[in-house]
C-alpha cells in the first residue's frame, strides 16, 4: 500500500478519541458486560480509542480490581461482537480500575477522586473525564451532584469532563423539566449527553446522509409526493424481567419521547446549515415544536393502546402480560401502542405520520416507510391494469440495516400489466459485516466532543410536551378491554382501524 493509499485509509478511519477516563456508575449491570466494554474493545480494534484510555467501574457490589478485571474477561469472551484477540483485550484490561460503593457513599467519591488522580498520573489522561450513567434514573440527580461537590464536574486548565446518561429522561414533562433543571445547577448544557443507543445504529445515521446527498430524493420529500410515513418498532419478546419497570413506564412512556420521536425529527426535519451538533439538533426540535399537541377528542381518535393476552410467538405458546413477574393481574399498563401523528409546517401539511411499536409482535424490527402518492392512472384507463403500483421507500433499521425501493414495472408479454418491483439494498452485503454493539459511535462521539446525536435539553422537553396530553387522557379513561390482542399477532384491530378510517393500511411487513 502507497502512502497516499495510506493516508487515505486513516481519514476514512479516523482519529482516535481523546485521553480520557471514562467512569461507569452502575459498572455491575447488565449494559457494562453486554453493551459498553464490548464496544470499547471494537473501538480499540479499529483504532479508534486513545492509547491513554481508562475505565473505572463503580458500583455496589463487593468487589476490587483484580476481580473487576477477571469478570470483564469472562464477559468479553461471552459478549464479544468481535473475534477475541487475547493481545488487544490485555491492553484494555490492564486499564481498568473498580470503586466499591453505594451512589450516596460519600467516602466511595472520595475514592474516586483519589484513583481518578492516580491514573491522570500513570496513565496520562489529562485530567479529562467521561461519566456514564448506567443507574437508575432516580440517582441521575445525586450522582452529579457529588460529583459537582468533589470538583470532579469543574472545566479548568484545558481538560473537559462530560456527563452520559442513558433514558428515561423524566417519566413525563415536570418529571424531565425537574431533571434538566437539577443537571442545569451543576453543569453546562454542552456537558450533558442524553444517549439514545437506535441513533448509534448504521441506517439511523444515514437518513440525513440519504436525504441531504442524493438529488434524487430530496427534491420529492414533502407533501406533494408523499402520501404518508410509517414507523413501526417491533418486538418478539415480552417484557421478560422488566415487569416492575414497565408497570410504571408502559410502551408510551418507554419508546415514543425517545426513539420514535428522533425518528420522526431525523426523517422529517429540514436540511441543517452544517453537521454540527447543534445546527442538525436545531432542525430536530423545530420538528417537535410542530407537532400538533392532540386535544382530549383527537387523543380518542388518533391514538390506540394494547396489551398483549396468551398468544404463540416462534412457535411457541406464551403467557400474557399480566402474567408476567411484578405484574399486577389487572394491569392497565400498555404493551402496544400506534398513534397518527400530524406536524404543522409548510412541508409535511396533511402528511401524517403513523407510529406503531409493541412487545409480542411477530417479528423484531424497526423500520421507516416512506409511502409515495399514486400516479394519475388516466393513460391506463382503457388496458388490463386495474391499479398503479405506489411507489413506497423503505428504511430498514433493525436486524437487517438496509434500504428498499418499491416502483412498478411491465409485466413482460404482449397485454399491459403492471407488476411491482422492489430493489433492495443491504449494508452488510455491500459494505461487509462490521461487527457491532451499537454503542461504538456514541461512546466515540462522547469522547470527542460530537453531542449531534445526543438529545438536548429543549428536545426532551419538546417531545414529552407532545405526549403529556395522551398521558393525562389514558390516565382519566383506564383501558376496559386489555388484553386486546394475542401475543404473535401484529397487535389490536384498532390499530388497523385507525390506518382504514384514513383509507390507509399498515404494511405487510411479513411477505
Amino acid at each position: 500500500m502507497s502512502a497516499a493509499e495510506r493516508n487515505d485509509e486513516e481519514a476514512k478511519r479516523g482519529e482516535p478519541s481523546n485521553p480520557c477516563v471514562m467512569v461507569i456508575f452502575g459498572a455491575a449491570g447488565d449494559l457494562t458486560k453486554r453493551k459498553l466494554i464490548p464496544a470499547l474493545y471494537n473501538l480499540a480494534k479499529d483504532k479508534l480509542l486513545s492509547a491513554n484510555f481508562a475505565v473505572i467501574g463503580f458500583a455496589r457490589r463487593d468487589m476490587g480490581t483484580d476481580e473487576f478485571r477477571e469478570k470483564m474477561t469472562q464477559d468479553i469472551r461471552q459478549y464479544g461482537t468481535n473475534s477475541f484477540e487475547p493481545e488487544l483485550w490485555n491492553q484494555i484490561v490492564q486499564r481498568l480500575y473498580y470503586v466499591n460503593g453505594h451512589f450516596e457513599d460519600d467516602e466511595a467519591y472520595a475514592r474516586l477522586k483519589d484513583l481518578l488522580a492516580k491514573i491522570d498520573g500513570e496513565q496520562q489522561t489529562r485530567g479529562n473525564y467521561f461519566y456514564y450513567l448506567a443507574t437508575a434514573p432516580e440517582y441521575f440527580s445525586d450522582i452529579v451532584q457529588r460529583l459537582h461537590g468533589l470538583g470532579l464536574t469543574a472545566e479548568m486548565e484545558g481538560h473537559w469532563r462530560r456527563i452520559v446518561i442513558e433514558k428515561p429522561f423524566g417519566s413525563d414533562l415536570e418529571s424531565a423539566k425537574a431533571l434538566n433543571r437539577d443537571l442545569a445547577k451543576f453543569l453546562n448544557e454542552r456537558q450533558i449527553y442524553r444517549i439514545d443507543h437506535y441513533l448509534g445504529k448504521e441506517t439511523v445515521q444515514n437518513i440525513l446522509v440519504f436525504r441531504f446527498s442524493n438529488g434524487i430524493f430530496e427534491p420529492i420529500w414533502n407533501r406533494r409526493y408523499i402520501d404518508h410515513v410509517q414507523i413501526t418498532v417491533s418486538e418478539d419478546i415480552g417484557v421478560e424481567q422488566r415487569g416492575g419497570y414497565y408497570e410504571v413506564a408502559g410502551a408510551l412512556r418507554d419508546m415514543v419521547p425517545n426513539h420514535i420521536f428522533q425518528l420522526i425529527t431525523l426523517t422529517a426535519m429540514e436540511p441543517p446549515i452544517s453537521f454540527e451538533a447543534d445546527a442538525v439538533r436545531d432542525e430536530q426540535a423545530k420538528i417537535l415544536r410542530a407537532i400538533q399537541p392532540m386535544t382530549p377528542e383527537e387523543v380518542l381518535k388518533r391514538t390506540v393502546r394494547g396489551q398483549y393476552g396468551e398468544g404463540v410467538v416462534d412457535g411457541r405458546r406464551v403467557g400474557g402480560y399480566r402474567s408476567e413477574l411484578k405484574v399486577s393481574p389487572i394491569s392497565p399498563t400498555e404493551t402496544f401502542v400506534a398513534l397518527k401523528v400530524l406536524i404543522d409546517n409548510w412541508r409535511w401539511s396533511d402528511v401524517p405520520f403513523y407510529i406503531r411499536t409493541g412487545k409480542y409482535l411477530p417479528r423484531r424490527m424497526t423500520e421507516i416507510a416512506i409511502q409515495f402518492k399514486k400516479a394519475p392512472f388516466m393513460l391506463f384507463r382503457k388496458t388490463p391494469v386495474h391499479q398503479l403500483t405506489t411507489n413506497r421507500l423503505v428504511l430498514h433499521l433493525q436486524p437487517d440495516e438496509g434500504i428498499s425501493l418499491r416502483f412498478g414495472a411491465k409485466v413482460p408479454g404482449p397485454l399491459m400489466n403492471l407488476g411491482p418491483v422492489d430493489m433492495d439494498f443491504n449494508y452488510a452485503e455491500t459494505f461487509g459485516s462490521t461487527p457491532s454493539t451499537g454503542y461504538e459511535r456514541l461512546l466515540y462521539d462522547g469522547m470527542t466532543g460530537d453531542a449531534t446525536l445526543f438529545q438536548r435539553a429543549d428536545m426532551v422537553e419538546a417531545g414529552w410536551s407532545v405526549v403529556a396530553p395522551i398521558l393525562d387522557v389514558w390516565k382519566a379513561l383506564p383501558p376496559r378491554s386489555f388484553p386486546n390482542y394475542a401475543a404473535g399477532s401484529w397487535g389490536p384491530k384498532e390499530a388497523d382501524d385507525l390506518m382504514a378510517q384514513d383509507g390507509r393500511r399498515w404494511r405487510n411487513i411479513d411477505q
